[in-house]
């Protein structure tokens, strides 16, 4: 029987080779996005990759967007045996410089839309006793930056969120849950962030300048060594966990990822380890 999957935000980047590679494997693919209006670059690569996609409109930060298309899904389909939560946005300035709207916002997008994606999709694979959501966090969910703290806050959630369900439901209904932490994409992620940072007052004349400046001279060298990955390259480690009968509760997605991350995962740098320790110490 068809695998049925729903991908987040595949307007651009890591969502729409995670869609095309997921739909290469044979799964039947939902590919969702806030504003269809952007769907024309995944149709594209759908149409020379020689894949069919399903496209359906999904707002991470509106509960009846969510919660009308997981259910026009399972209507249609019966089931949905795969989500990948890769909606998200990154952010940077310093707490002092951020508004509280801008707060709230960042941790809509990256913690509640994943919250509100997952809460759709719970009550139909437990019901079945089978299912994998997938979070994409980041190493920043594992190890604070500067300049980062908000987007950093979000994300630690995302792996605390993850982490907890992954002790209690994975054992009981079969759900599977892993967290992928990219290390860094090339792809129009960061220059987004970075977009948003200049429309919002760009780098101000303050203190904070100097470490700013140091901070995106550091970001640009290492993207000119090629530690970023592709998009291709962690979906390739996305749809490695999807057909992984024993996922990982967290994995990282590159060699610098996980040397970046080494202290905080290096006794236990699958998840695994915690996750037996908390379902014994608990249930």
């Amino acid at each position: 029987m068809q695998k049925v999957a729903i991908v987040t935000g595949t307007s651009t980047g890591l969502g729409i080779s995670i869609a095309l590679q997921l739909a290469a494997k044979g799964i039947k693919v939902y590919a969702t996005m806030r504003n269809l209006d952007k769907q024309s670059a995944l149709l594209e690569a759908a149409k020379n990759a020689n894949v069919h996609i399903e496209v359906r409109q999904l707002d991470v930060q509106d509960t009846a967007s969510v919660e009308r298309c997981v259910a026009e899904i399972v209507q249609h389909e019966g089931c949905i045996d795969i989500l990948v939560n890769n909606a998200g946005a990154g952010f940077v300035r310093t707490t002092e410089q951020a508004t509280e709207e801008e707060i709230q916002w960042v941790m809509d997008v990256n913690f509640m839309g994943i919250v509100r994606c997952t809460k759709a999709v719970l009550p139909h694979m437990r019901q079945r006793r089978s299912g994998h959501i997938l979070n994409i966090s980041s190493v920043g969910g594992l190890v604070g930056q500067p300049f980062n703290e908000i987007y950093c806050a979000a994300k630690f959630a995302v792996e605390g969120y993850t982490e907890s369900l992954a002790c209690y439901v994975q054992p009981s209904f079969n759900i599977k849950f892993t967290s992928v932490e990219p290390g860094g994409i090339t792809s129009e992620f960061a220059t987004n962030a970075f977009k948003q940072f200049n429309s919002t007052g760009g780098m101000k004349d303050d203190e904070y300048r100097p470490i700013l400046e140091k901070y995106i001279g550091g970001a640009a060298a290492r993207r000119a060594q090629g530690i970023y990955q592709t998009s291709d390259e962690v979906a390739q480690v996305v749809v490695a966990c999807i057909e992984n009968p024993e996922p990982p509760v967290r994995i990282r997605t590159s060699e610098w990822s996980n040397k970046f991350c080494d202290l905080k995962t290096r006794s236990d740098p699958t998840g695994k380890l915690l996750q037996e320790s908390v379902i014994k110490t608990f249930l």
